[in-house]
């Protein structure tokens, strides 16, 4: 399978390239890999340079078309009553997440900001900038805007600032604890 998503003549298997992901993202493609229902051979790696991997850098180096194509993957942390909920959420590029809003009345929260950079990093094992929705620590909900599901393949993260992913957006939508949530993600007007 080959995704048509811009310069990625080069894309792989992520079950070939297992050395090259973060252990984490690395045991859920294995893990993908076992369980043949789960759609792991729609799930491709390409290597990428590390210096490029923030959305805004990405897109200036291969093109304004790859944002229309690719995902964030955002970690929030929700208080409420003294107690923290981590959680990651999924948007298109093109947009942000409404955190006070949406994601704080979906997780029943006080309040809902991004979690600490070092917090996101150490719990999911993954780095900044590299954050994938795939091997997040199993209990953490994962809030799927649906237009994300709804692109034929996204580009995001593998877990390290080197190399992407690319997989239908349904994949992501099938994910386990894989939320859709209407109105996730606001469009910044243009």
């Amino acid at each position: 399978m080959r995704a048509p998503i811009g310069p990625f003549e080069q894309a792989r298997p992520a079950a070939d390239c297992l050395a090259d992901l973060t252990r984490p993202v690395a045991e859920a493609v294995r893990g993908l890999h076992a369980d043949d229902a789960a759609g792991a051979d729609e799930v491709l790696y390409v290597d990428t340079d590390p210096a490029i991997a923030d959305t805004a850098a990405f897109v200036a180096h291969y093109g304004p078309e790859l944002l229309g194509q690719s995902a964030n993957c955002v970690v929030v942390a929700a208080k409420r009553g003294g107690e923290t909920t981590l959680a990651a959420c999924l948007v298109p590029s093109a947009g942000r997440i409404d955190v006070n809003g949406v994601v704080r009345r979906h997780l029943g929260a006080r309040k809902v900001s991004f979690a600490p950079m070092a917090t996101a990093v150490e719990l999911t094992g993954m780095e900044h900038g590299g954050i994938t929705p795939v091997g997040l620590p199993a209990d953490w909900p994962l809030l799927v805007d649906p237009a994300v599901a709804d692109m034929p393949y996204v580009l995001v993260g593998s877990g390290s600032r080197r190399g992407k992913l690319i997989a239908p957006g349904a994949f992501f939508a099938r994910l386990p604890r894989a939320e859709p949530v209407e109105g996730l993600c606001v469009q910044d007007p243009a």
